[in-house]
């Protein structure tokens, strides 16, 4: 909607482009930040490794491996610094098609976005060391010489997946707030919650063993519950 209007596709689309736009400036911009402190990330991203297995060192394969860990580190932290503007192009993009009373939700909704998907990537990254233990001790006689791409693959998909993971409170928030659920609905399915969660969760871990498995639907759960009582009180008031 313009100016009270409907928009045509064609002004949807180009609306579309320039929020698409704005959103990849903003990684650019976030990714460039993330380069020039590459070696603090590195320090930051190799500790839970070396907290895992003390004595272990990586190897790269590959000439261009090294090369191919710096650019994922730049877009990670690109995205992870550019998010509360990624978050804020998708709001402003549907905004539109909202009510007035809904567009005054945008500013909290925004801020727990932000808050919950850079809170996911840091609970990840403090359940990393023990992740990584675990997988890393399984046999006592493997020397844990990691590859470089693959560790940072793995670890990189793994802070990912956390912080995807914990957006789900808000997208059930607003569910709440539109009718389509309720808080005794959520009372009533809290069996097939967990089962959800742990199916979820299995599909986005990056290992998929049963103690990555249950660092991340534990607090997943817990989410879910906070959620219910959020929903109860608060859109009941």
């Amino acid at each position: 909607m313009s100016g009270g209007q409907p928009q045509s596709i064609l002004a949807h689309l180009e609306e579309l482009r320039w929020r698409i736009f704005r959103i990849f400036i903003a990684v650019v911009v976030g990714g460039v930040v993330a380069f020039v402190f590459t070696d603090q990330l590195r320090t930051i991203l190799e500790a839970p490794y070396h907290q895992a297995a003390p004595g272990s060192s990586f190897q790269a394969f590959e000439p261009a491996e090294e090369f191919g860990v710096l650019m994922r580190i730049a877009f990670f932290g690109g995205v992870v610094l550019a998010s509360p503007v990624i978050l804020y192009q998708i709001w402003a993009f549907i905004n539109p098609a909202l009510t007035k009373r809904e567009r005054n939700w945008a500013f909290p909704v925004v801020t727990a976005l932000v808050v919950l998907f850079v809170g996911g990537v840091l609970f990840g990254y403090l359940t990393l060391p023990k992740g990584l233990a675990f997988l890393l001790n399984i046999f006592s006689d493997v020397i844990n010489d990691l590859r470089i791409g693959s560790y940072y693959s793995f670890v990189l998909r793994y802070l990912a997946a956390f912080g995807l993971a914990f957006l789900y409170p808000v997208f059930l928030f607003a569910a709440a707030a539109a009718g389509a659920v309720t808080s005794a609905q959520l009372a009533r399915g809290r069996r097939w919650a967990v089962l959800i969660i742990v199916i979820v969760a299995a599909l986005i871990t990056p290992s998929g063993d049963a103690f990555t498995l249950m660092l991340l639907s534990v607090p997943l759960y817990v989410m879910y519950e906070a959620t219910y009582w959020l929903i109860r009180l608060v859109l009941k008031k």
